[in-house]
């Protein structure tokens, strides 16, 4: 489709040098309403009105009429055209002319069949001039470029107009009948939407929002079909999404519609044609059941030179839906009530009427097959499912949008949408749990997304609420409370969404006897590892001499507890081999467990690290100190093992300062070299090999099959903001780029005596900071505050 559109804006460029000041007069807000055409398409035995047609084809059956009312004044002749293309002009005979005023309805509307070969359908409103026929088909003719970009352009112009009257209407709606839900509504509609929202409004009094919210109608428009970068900020929350918005591509650099450019294109464009007769003026027509509404940018002329109304029809082709995607991964309950199932940049399925007859079709486990009615709801911000009762609590193996886009049946996205009865949760591995403690239970079989609450029932009959997490789609894991609770049966209570009685299930309060099965301490570690169950109630452990503390408390999967034992005592001289050490428990007892000193575990030292940095994408660059490096930055370092010796099973660990992310460079994945005896060679980059969390300090250990080597400190990972200059004065420097918040403070030496700071959360794109006396500048950053990035600057430089 855009094929032709660089000749055509030469030609633009060719006519504009002529035309300043038509092309100065035109508005860019197209919020001057202009007269109506009512058209209705006939396709087979199917007929629509136009708010219903995304597009037309060959064969199709128009019935156009211009709505205008009785004591119209002006004469209008109504012409409907086909182009074919912006180098081959369309015969005469594929120009259709109604009278208007003509009292016989045959002469003043049109009922054309779209002819075979057209591909653009266009629509003329012109004052009734005598010879002014003639020079429209004339004019289109000679020059059917300009109107094959008037036809394609102002139809999509058209539909990025009805969504911000989707917009507009939706917040005045809600400003008159639910004040307070403005904040939460004007959010839906602009993610729905594609709608730049000003989050200043969001702050002003409620009185002030609607009004401010659809003020500056020229840049709310965005475009559509941008990725993920738009899809990422709608899920936030209302004031997050607004700053969020602000602050992308799309919302901050201007990325609108054609919407905001239009004007000025056309008043270039058709300018050419002006004459003492004529001028053409582009009119936007949004549908709404049968009507077509033109809204112009400028007042007609009804003297001479008079205007001519250009408006777009239909495009002529296939009307493919738009790209239709879920918003969400995870499952949804279909019993959940108020269900949005969201869809990412769709905005036409909310501004038009195209979509029709929309439908869920669930494929149910039990063979049979259900369709839901849907209906798309801006407001909202997603699909609203009706009649979801029929279905029953029976599960659900497929869901889809089906429906129609215009005449066009079609099927949209898939949703993962879960279903299914309560007494399907069972409790794994058995019913027993523990008391004395919280503890943890795990429910397999149901549709995690359809549970809504879960509590706790005691033989005295009362309930106490539960915290539990959906741990996969047919799995939660619940916390029960059972500190305070006598051994004996319980009842857990697992509720779902939709009415149905909560699944009642028994377990077996137990109380667990405390077994100490064994401590492993490794030479030179200052934790040791004490096995067995009920460890809650160990306060400390003592062997050899050397007193432990007890620390952190996990349970295995498979059941007993693993406990961390601590001491600030050197280990290094315990005798090797097992023996008896003495646990005394938090109530005073005291008891005996066997213990093993096992040799010191393998540990790496650092022999050396070089950093590879990708090409910036900036053109300022940074300098960064020994050991810190950017996330897209790729690490070789070399390593010395200590008290062991290296073979290629070996694999080195690397992992965040808090162990979030982890990764494993192994001789057989390419990553890790060995160089013989006790000496290997890694390689990694940081978000590569540990994604978004490898931010800070990392670390590495040795791994030899079931044996794990200490930790030692590897590297820091530094997010870097991207600059793109540093201009200096005599007196101070300004500094520009993005993403400057990463920046703590800018200072004039790297001990970052005298720095000056940078507000937490700026968002700004420019700062200014005293010139330096020597030739740089060093940020500290929020990831480093210990460390100095240098920016170079030119001696004695002025700008």
């Amino acid at each position: 489709m855009r094929a032709l559109l660089p000749p055509v804006l030469a030609l633009a460029a060719a006519v504009s040098i002529t035309l300043p000041v038509a092309a100065a007069a035109q508005s860019t807000t197209f919020d001057l309403a202009g007269p109506s055409l009512t058209m209705r398409v006939t396709r087979g035995n199917v007929t629509l009105p136009a708010g219903q047609v995304p597009g037309i084809r060959a064969g199709d059956k128009l019935e156009v009429r211009a709505d205008l009312p009785a004591d119209q004044s002006a004469r209008y002749v109504l012409v409907v055209a086909f182009l074919r293309g912006a180098t081959n002009p369309p015969p005469k005979d594929w120009f259709f002319k109604a009278e208007t005023w003509d009292k016989n309805p045959k002469k003043s509307g049109l009922t054309i069949t779209v002819p075979e070969g057209a591909g653009q359908a266009i629509a003329f409103m012109a004052p009734e001039t005598g010879g002014g026929y003639n020079a429209l088909v004339k004019a289109v003719r000679g020059r059917p470029g300009v109107f094959v970009r008037a036809a394609q352009d102002l139809f999509q112009a058209s539909l990025d107009r009805a969504r911000l009257e989707t917009f507009v209407n939706g917040v005045a709606r809600v400003e008159e009948s639910a004040p307070e839900r403005l904040v939460p509504v004007s959010t839906a509609l602009a993610g729905t939407l594609a709608i730049k929202l000003n989050a200043d409004c969001l702050s002003r009094a409620r009185s002030l929002q609607a009004s401010c919210l659809t003020q500056n109608r020229d840049g709310m428009v965005l475009q559509t079909g941008g990725g993920t970068t738009l899809a990422e900020v709608l899920g936030g929350t209302t004031t997050q999404f607004a700053y969020s918005l602000a602050a992308t591509k799309e919302g901050g650099a201007g990325i609108y519609s054609p919407y905001i450019s239009l004007a000025r294109d056309f008043a270039r464009l058709f300018g050419v044609f002006r004459s003492a007769s004529y001028q053409y003026a582009p009119a936007l027509a949004v549908g709404s059941g049968e009507r077509l509404r033109l809204q112009l940018n400028s007042p007609p002329s009804f003297q001479n030179p008079q205007t001519v109304l250009v408006a777009p029809l239909p495009p002529i082709g296939n009307a493919a839906p738009p790209p239709l995607r879920a918003a969400a991964k995870d499952a949804v309950c279909l019993a959940q009530p108020g269900l949005v199932l969201r869809l990412n940049d769709a905005p036409l399925l909310f501004a038009t009427d195209f979509a029709r007859d929309l439908r869920l079709k669930l494929g149910l486990q039990d063979g049979r097959s259900v369709e839901l009615p849907v209906t798309a709801d801006a407001e909202r911000g997603g699909l609203v499912v009706a009649d979801a009762q029929k279905v029953g609590q029976t599960g659900i193996s497929d869901a889809a949008l089906v429906g129609r886009w215009g005449f066009d049946a079609f099927t949209g996205p898939r949703f993962v949408v879960q279903n299914g009865a309560p007494t399907a949760w069972q409790p794994k591995p058995d019913d027993a749990v523990v008391i004395g403690r919280d503890a943890p239970l795990t429910l397999q079989g149901g549709a995690s997304s359809c549970v809504e609450q879960v509590a706790l029932r005691d033989r005295g009959g009362a309930t106490r609420p539960v915290e539990w997490k959906a741990s996969a789609p047919d799995e939660i894991t619940a916390t029960l409370p059972l500190a305070r609770t006598r051994p004996g049966d319980l009842t857990l209570l697992v509720a779902q969404y939709g009415g149905a009685q909560p699944a009642q299930l028994t377990l077996k309060g137990q109380t667990e006897a405390s077994r100490l099965e064994g401590f492993t301490l490794y030479t030179g570690d200052r934790e040791g590892r004490l096995v067995g169950a009920r460890l809650d109630q160990v306060a400390k452990l003592e062997v050899a001499g050397v007193t432990f503390g007890s620390g952190a408390l996990t349970r295995d999967p498979g059941g007993g507890d693993r406990l961390a034992l601590t001491t600030d005592a050197n280990t290094e001289t315990l005798a090797q081999g097992a023996s008896e050490a003495k646990v005394t428990l938090k109530d005073g007892r005291t008891t005996t467990v066997r213990a093993t000193i096992t040799p010191p575990r393998p540990r790496l030292e650092l022999v050396g690290a070089h950093v590879d940095a990708p090409a910036a994408a900036a053109k300022v660059p940074l300098t960064l100190p020994a050991g810190l490096l950017a996330p897209d930055a790729t690490l070789t370092f070399s390593v010395r093992a200590i008290g062991t010796r290296l073979t290629n099973d070996d694999a080195i660990e690397v992992a965040t300062a808090d162990d979030d992310a982890t990764t494993k460079l192994t001789v057989a994945s390419g990553k890790l070299q060995s160089l013989g005896g006790d000496v290997a060679v890694g390689t990694f980059a940081p978000r590569q090999a540990l994604g978004a969390a490898a931010v800070g300090a990392l670390k590495m250990r040795l791994v030899q099959g079931e044996t794990l080597g200490e930790w030692q400190p590897l590297a820091r990972v530094v997010r870097l903001p991207a600059l793109t200059k540093v201009a200096c004065t005599d007196k101070a420097c300004t500094i520009e780029g993005d993403d400057l918040f990463l920046i703590a403070g800018v200072a004039a030496t790297p001990d970052g005596a005298n720095a000056q700071p940078v507000p937490v959360g700026f968002v700004g794109t420019s700062l200014s900071v005293p010139r330096p006396a020597g030739d740089a500048l060093y940020l500290k950053l929020h990831d480093a505050p210990e460390d100095a990035v240098k920016i170079a600057i030119a001696p004695g430089r002025k700008e």
